[in-house]
């Protein structure tokens, strides 16, 4: 696999991670290192780490995992977009508080393992034509990592322009659910 093509397969994976990240960036005010730190870490290593996962399983699961891995993904991202909906219409006072910081506990575990899913496919598709793994797991990791900080700083900056927070985070729920749909789309569950 040439470098180009696995740069375009780890942009390709990031998306997901980058449209989470402007999110929660701009529901998080002010932006903490640490919560940018988190996030980028944990969607990065969750990221490397599914292709390792899905390479070793090999083929032995591979039909579990083509036939379920869809609707795990797609049930993740709804429930969180469509949370994310509803505290969009949540009054300022209750909306975006420090006890909905997506960067702790099993909300970052949900996002991670969310925007992470279709990577597992990849380290599938990757054992199968016996490619290696490791550096294309630390290349769609580091990518992951970088498009998160990215999403989170511009989610902060639309957040900083006042009213536009409400907006972004009814967006960013709506970007959840698009791309969940969107997977179920791509396995042929609409046709």
């Amino acid at each position: 696999m040439s470098l180009y093509t696995l740069i375009g397969i780890a942009v390709a994976l990031a998306m997901d991670a980058f449209a989470v990240a402007i999110a929660s960036g701009a529901c998080l005010r002010p932006l903490a290192f640490r919560q940018v730190f988190r996030l980028a870490f944990h969607f990065g290593l969750f990221q490397a780490l599914m292709p390792l996962i899905g390479w070793f399983a090999g083929v032995a699961v591979q039909v579990w995992v083509s036939a379920w891995a869809h609707w795990i993904a797609f049930g993740l991202l709804v429930m969180i977009g469509v949370n994310m909906i509803r505290e969009s219409f949540e009054t300022e006072d209750d909306a975006c508080t420090e006890r909905k910081d997506v960067t702790r506990g099993m909300s970052l575990v949900t996002l991670s393992v969310a925007t992470s899913i279709d990577a597992l496919a990849v380290g599938l598709s990757l054992s199968m034509l016996a490619q290696p793994i490791l550096f294309p797991a630390v290349v769609i990791g580091i990518v992951a990592g970088v498009f998160t900080v990215v999403g989170m700083h511009l989610g902060s900056l639309i957040a900083g322009l006042g009213s536009l927070s409400r907006w972004a985070e009814l967006m960013g729920g709506i970007v959840l659910l698009v791309i969940g749909i969107k997977i179920l789309w791509q396995n042929g569950v609409f046709g």
